[in-house]
């Protein structure tokens, strides 16, 4: 990855990142984060970049929606390098609270338990559920129709919890799902469902947009959405040496949504532009 201010390294991928993370791991200190990010001259964050299109690796880069948004935080820390760890998901909210890095850039679902440990920043895209499934499945047509049928989602995630929540429900009327497996990351997921390992993925819609968009004879999305309205932000440690930090990366989180820049990155990356608030409230769940 480029050394630049705004674009940072690749210093760590896949499973092998977990093992070595502790070797690259951000000293914890009780100084105010913001200041020792400018004074070390680097800002080190958290990543799984295997989410496209928000996070994922392309010619030995990472890019994608995420990347562009931190490409224009980072105009407001001259000086300062962007150094990204590119982590599994499972790895990544334990690695913030054991200050590993400084701050997590990647698709982090709010809901009330992170809220509550974590500083969430403000919404960055649209994270509502819904369910994929292969193209032509006429016997899956609404997000209950993956009753009696195998079904799965990252383990670990939000949308694994979306998935459980539904298939409960779906057992309440005696209808239940028919399995759940769970994966390390959803390209495993997407390669059992085209395999026929089983019938429907649970993913936030903009990332089934995007799988269904990569491989339209294969793929497509169950509408209309399922749950309550939710979001993906970033996220923050939530204690008072990271509370500048935090407030620095909404606030150039707010200017890019009120400027339209997000609606432009938004654009580039779905194809539509989203509604978003710039303030995060307590999620339901």
């Amino acid at each position: 990855m480029s050394t630049t201010a705004n674009f940072g390294r690749i210093l760590l991928s896949g499973i092998a990142a977990a093992a070595c993370v502790a070797a690259f791991a951000v000293p914890a200190t009780s100084a105010e984060l913001l200041a020792t990010v400018k004074s070390r001259g680097k800002l080190t964050v958290g990543t799984e970049a295997r989410f496209p299109p928000f996070e994922f690796v392309e010619n030995g880069q990472i890019v994608g929606y995420s990347a562009d948004i931190m490409t224009e935080v980072m105009k407001t820390l001259p000086g300062v390098q962007l150094e990204r760890l590119d982590l599994p998901w499972q790895g990544i909210l334990p690695g913030l609270a054991a200050s590993r890095f400084d701050y997590v850039v990647t698709s982090v679902t709010a809901t009330k338990e992170r809220y509550q440990t974590y500083h969430l920043s403000v919404p960055i895209a649209d994270a509502t559920m819904a369910v994929l499934k292969r193209k032509g499945d006429a016997e899956i047509a609404k997000p209950d129709d993956i009753a009696g049928k195998p079904a799965g989602s990252q383990a670990g995630s939000a949308q694994l919890q979306a998935l459980e929540t539904l298939a409960a429900d779906l057992k309440a009327k005696g209808t239940p799902v028919g399995r759940i497996t769970t994966y390390t990351d959803f390209s495993e997921a997407y390669a059992d469902l085209a395999a026929g390992r089983i019938r429907a993925v649970v993913n936030s819609l903009p990332n089934l947009l995007e799988a269904a968009r990569q491989r339209p004879g294969l793929f497509e999305v169950v509408l209309p959405t399922f749950g309550p309205k939710t979001y993906f932000t970033w996220a923050g440690r939530n204690d008072p040496d990271s509370a500048t930090l935090d407030a620095l990366i909404d606030s150039e989180l707010v200017k890019l949504n009120v400027s339209g820049k997000l609606a432009e990155l938004q654009t580039k990356w779905f194809g539509a532009p989203m509604q978003l608030p710039n303030t995060l409230s307590v999620p339901e769940k």
